[in-house]
């Protein structure tokens, strides 16, 4: 099911989440939960607090520019271990029509858990390792907006005060 993607500004994106103790129906769902709504946004990537859910499961998809990744979801992902350094654009579902240069590891390995509860790693490079390391941010409460430089972050200004209003009238409707 389609759910609302929180906007920056809203406290939950900013809070870390905590770790799924049982892979049951519930996590199943929202792991769909989290694919559909990336889908019906056109994104690659989506962290479960994005959609209010302060639950340590991600799942991505960069499928269409690096086939050899398929998607994946990913529960209670940790970086285990990671090589060189690449910077590129990034946006986040978000923050829509900000993008912004972010430096990042240029390959990743993540440990994880599948919708069976099973142990796996995962690794890559290029945009899926970009990928990896956006959406485990935001199971920290780390936003991309973070990591840009403060002169795109100062040209952005008027656009986060925006969002931000958004983002904090979430957290009034919802408290």
């Amino acid at each position: 099911m389609k759910r609302e993607i929180i906007m920056f500004g809203s406290q939950v994106l900013r809070k870390p989440c905590l770790p799924v103790k049982e892979v049951d129906d519930d996590i199943r769902a929202l792991v769909g939960d989290l694919f559909d709504s990336m889908r019906a946004a056109e994104g690659v990537g989506l962290a479960a607090p994005q959609i209010s859910v302060l639950k340590r499961v991600c799942i991505i998809d960069v499928s269409h520019q690096q086939p050899e990744y398929p998607p994946v979801a990913l529960i209670n992902p940790v970086l285990t271990d990671y090589k060189g350094e690449q910077v590129g654009e990034e946006g986040c579902l978000s923050f829509p029509d900000l993008y912004g240069d972010v430096k990042r590891h240029a390959w990743v390995e993540v440990e994880a858990t599948d919708i069976n509860g099973q142990s796996f790693k995962t690794a890559g490079e290029g945009f899926y390792a970009r990928a990896l390391q956006h959406e485990i941010n935001h199971l920290d409460g780390k936003l991309f907006i973070d990591l840009i430089s403060p002169l795109k972050r100062q040209l952005m200004r008027g656009a986060l005060r925006r969002l931000k209003k958004e983002g904090e009238a979430w957290d009034r409707e919802n408290a």
